[in-house]
Order: C-alpha cells, then sequence, then structure tokens
C-alpha cells in the first residue's frame, strides 16, 4: 500500500480522510497546514507515494506546497482537494503539476476511488 501526506487545516475533515484511507491499508501522515506538510515531507526524505493536499490553507496554500514538493520528487502524484470553485479553477493552470483536483464535500465512496485512480496512474 502507498506512504500518503495528507495535508490539511480543518480537523474533522483531515480525521476523516486519514482513518479513511487508512481503511484501505495506507500509511497516512498529516500535517495541518503547508508549512508543516514541507516540514514533514522533507523530514522522511520525501518519500511519499502521493500528496493530498486541501488547496486553502493559512501560512501556506496547497499550490505552493505542491511546487516545492515537485521540485523535491518530481513523479509524485498529486491530488488537491477544495471546496471554492476559484480555486479549482487556480489549480487547473497546474495542470502540469496537479494530477487531479477532489471537489468538496465528497464522500467516502469518491475518496477511496479517487486515491486509488490517481496512485495507478
Amino acid at each position: 500500500m502507498a506512504r500518503i501526506l495528507l495535508v490539511e487545516d480543518e480537523d474533522p475533515v483531515r480525521a476523516f480522510v486519514k482513518r479513511a484511507l487508512e481503511m484501505d491499508g495506507h500509511t497516512v501522515s498529516e500535517a495541518a497546514d503547508g508549512e508543516d506538510g514541507i516540514e514533514l515531507f522533507l523530514a522522511n526524505g520525501g518519500v511519499f507515494d502521493l500528496l493530498l493536499t486541501d488547496i486553502r490553507m493559512p501560512i501556506m496554500d496547497g499550490i505552493e506546497l505542491a511546487g516545492l514538493v515537485r521540485k523535491q520528487n518530481p513523479s509524485i502524484p498529486i491530488l488537491l482537494m477544495t471546496g471554492f470553485a476559484e480555486q479549482r479553477e487556480r489549480a487547473a493552470s497546474l495542470a502540469v503539476v496537479v494530477t487531479d483536483v477532489l471537489t468538496k464535500p465528497f464522500s467516502l465512496i469518491d475518496l477511496r476511488a479517487t486515491v486509488a485512480r490517481v496512485l495507478q496512474g
């Protein structure tokens, strides 16, 4: 199974996503914002199979985080989450960096299916 870096500033969403991914056997490391996310990423030598991050977060947003992560690990798939249409449009301009965008609110089934598809390449 995959090693996933989950970066989400809303505690209930982060807990829901983490539990869902662990149900599928993935190992999930979590951070509450982009700054903590990049620190965790670097502390683990960038050895993750997926970055799953919210776009809109304090301190460092998910798009900036995605760019920094991609510089360190060019092959890592990146899945963004957002509940804001304007953020989804902003992410569309990063198509070469971002694998997909998951729109909030999403169901457990949608989350698990999207993560599985992204991991399969």
